[in-house]
């Protein structure tokens, strides 16, 4: 087993599905987004991929309604899941959205990484450190996106950069921080290359699993 460079823009959809029953087969390798209905999340992910329509944006949050897999390289995906929070919609759809994201996040055997969108002006909800406090538990790397940086002064997003991780740091886990904005891709390269090398190091851990085993 080799591995190969990972490149974001090869991403192409597979499927959208309400829930984990009818995703792809529960191997390889995902890399899942998470956020709050109005954190920008779609269009993080089509800046990232750098295709304009890959995961479908809207003006009204809450449009992300089922689990969206996008294919990047064969056995390797990026996962767009239901937004949480605010949503202007029936309280069964939210219960049926939450419990898809839910049972993702408990059951998904190859989710090994997790990049958590937060609007940079209001970071830090409850929702959001219930997200990040699970992943540390599991162990599972996390990306913080802050989106929609280009809202504020170059100082203030400093600030607020520093303040989130500050407060992170408390969980002693692997947490990285990063500001963003879809609109002028500030932050889109070190994101980038924090997803990518996610993936080479779960490809690098299956080659030495692979040549223990033959040694052994």
């Amino acid at each position: 087993m080799s591995t190969t460079a990972i490149h974001l823009n090869k991403a192409t959809f597979t499927i959208s599905a309400p829930d984990i029953r009818r995703l792809p087969a529960d191997s390889g390798i995902e890399v899942a987004f998470a956020g709050r209905s109005n954190a920008g999340k779609s269009s993080a992910l089509n800046t990232l991929t750098n295709q304009k329509s890959l995961a479908r944006t809207s003006k009204t949050p809450g449009r992300t309604q089922l689990i969206n897999i996008f294919e990047i390289a064969e056995n390797k995906r990026l996962v767009d899941l239901p937004g949480y929070g605010f949503a202007k919609v029936p309280m069964e759809m939210k219960k049926k959205w939450q419990k898809a994201l839910g049972e993702y996040l408990e059951k998904r055997e190859c989710l090994k990484g997790l990049v958590i969108l937060m609007d940079i002006r209001h970071p830090l909800k409850d929702l959001d450190m219930d997200l990040i406090q699970w992943a540390a538990d599991s162990d599972l790397p996390v990306l913080a996106l802050l989106t929609k940086s280009d809202k504020l002064s170059q100082g203030k997003v400093s600030a607020q950069v520093l303040a989130v991780k500050k407060q992170l740091a408390t969980l002693n886990a692997d947490i990285k921080v990063q500001a963003f904005s879809s609109l002028k891709r500030t932050g889109a390269v070190q994101a980038d290359a924090i997803i990518c090398q996610w993936f080479q190091d779960q490809d690098n851990a299956a080659v030495s699993d692979e040549l223990d085993s033959s040694d052994a």
